[in-house]
């Protein structure tokens, strides 16, 4: 039996920080996380040196990275950008879509299925998330108008059993068949999610009965206090603070949401219903200057400047170029969370939302070796994914 050890850093573990812990791995799984030095002949060691050893981050909304996005529709790509993100702490990332032609998206489903048979050097594939069509065109934000429209049922049942790995799917509840929509993914046990929407209180409550739990990219794309006929409606933004129990994730890359906003989310929804989401596209980790959002075929031109993609004529963002350690970065010096809470937001919190909690998110003796190594700057020196190292800053720090 093969051993991994790590030892010599703090462990942030769901109750305390072990310090000088040592964490041991075996069969993908974690083994023992103990506050002594085990021994373990033969087994191949990682010397912390003091950082930080803490669960594997969880991406819940990704598009790209590394120079591709999920969408170019080649196994190339997927397998490109799991390993791009993982050298940022990403050990598990989930696939996302854009509004695009039909053909197109059973492409990305089937893509999905060969990439994800081949994905051992990157973060781990867990399931896809659509995002699109079916939003409010007022709040398409980067989406492509031309494929917006409403829930089509003989459409998204092809697509729903065209693929056993669709987990989530971003929509406007307020759109005439939304609402069944919601229900018909929550009979399968995906996870419908509020997004590019102009939705007012009273259509996010009956959306939340439906299924509706989690709001995409909060506050991007969606409906605040807005006057009708001069009265004031609620709307999606207001409506998550309310609903106490609706999950949200948020862009933390100081742009999308600026440190006010930032500390609002987590003063209000705090740190176990609030995700940290990366939402990058293909520009992720590549130098600034002109870019595509979506896939090379049909995607849209963007430039990439000031650490933010725009459009063109500089009037909206057109997706993140985040990296997960940025977030928790970001959380800690813009917002004041304790690194704890940030680190939580960026695994824990993602891998309940995702239902994936009894194997990720939290390092705990049984759970998935997921594991990310960084210091007090955030960053990283180590990723470690399912048992298997896919990430060292410096090959010497593991010894066999």
């Amino acid at each position: 039996m093969k051993y991994l050890k790590i030892f010599n850093g703090s462990i942030l573990t769901p109750h305390r920080t072990i310090n000088e812990g040592c964490l041991v791995v075996t069969n993908g799984k974690i083994a023992e996380v103990s506050d002594r030095n085990i021994e373990i002949p033969g087994a191949r060691e990682i010397d912390a040196r003091g950082q930080y050893i803490a669960p594997g981050f969880i991406d819940m909304h990704v598009h790209g990275g590394g120079g591709h996005d999920f969408m170019d529709n080649t196994p190339e790509a997927f397998l490109a950008i799991a390993k791009t993100h993982a050298a940022y702490g990403t050990t598990a990332l989930m696939p996302t879509t854009l509004s695009c032609e039909r053909q197109d998206l059973l492409d990305t489903l089937d893509t999905y299925e060969i990439a994800d048979a081949l994905n051992t050097e990157g973060a781990q594939f867990v399931g896809l998330h659509i995002e699109g069509p079916y939003f409010s065109i007022n709040q398409r934000g980067a989406q492509d108008p031309r494929y917006i429209r409403n829930p089509d049922p003989e459409e998204y049942y092809e697509i729903l059993s065209r693929s056993k790995h669709i987990k989530r799917w971003s929509a406007a509840p307020e759109l005439e068949g939304a609402l069944d929509f919601g229900a018909a993914l929550t009979k399968r046990q995906i996870l419908p999610a509020l997004a590019h929407t102009d939705a007012i209180y009273e259509e996010v409550v009956m959306a939340y009965e439906k299924g509706y739990t989690h709001a995409t990219h909060f506050y991007s794309c969606m409906s605040g206090v807005s006057r009708r006929d001069a009265f004031r409606y609620a709307g999606v933004i207001e409506s998550a603070y309310l609903i106490d129990a609706m999950t949200v994730e948020i862009i933390a890359d100081g742009i999308h949401l600026p440190a006010p906003l930032l500390k609002l989310v987590y003063k209000i929804k705090g740190a176990d219903r609030t995700a940290l989401i990366t939402d990058a596209m293909r520009a992720a980790a590549m130098p600034e200057g002109p870019s595509i959002l979506g896939g090379l075929k049909n995607g849209t031109p963007v430039i990439v400047e000031d650490g933010v993609a725009k459009m063109p004529d500089r009037t909206a963002f057109a997706g993140s170029v985040a990296t997960a350690d940025r977030l928790v970065r970001n959380m800690i010096r813009l917002a004041d969370i304790p690194l704890r809470d940030a680190v939580r937001m960026m695994s824990e919190t993602p891998a309940s939302i995702l239902r994936l909690q009894d194997h990720k998110g939290s390092l705990v003796k049984g759970k998935d070796a997921d594991i990310v190594i960084f210091n007090d700057n955030i960053e990283v020196d180590g990723t470690i994914v399912n048992g298997n190292i896919v990430y060292l800053s410096d090959e010497s720090l593991a010894a066999v």
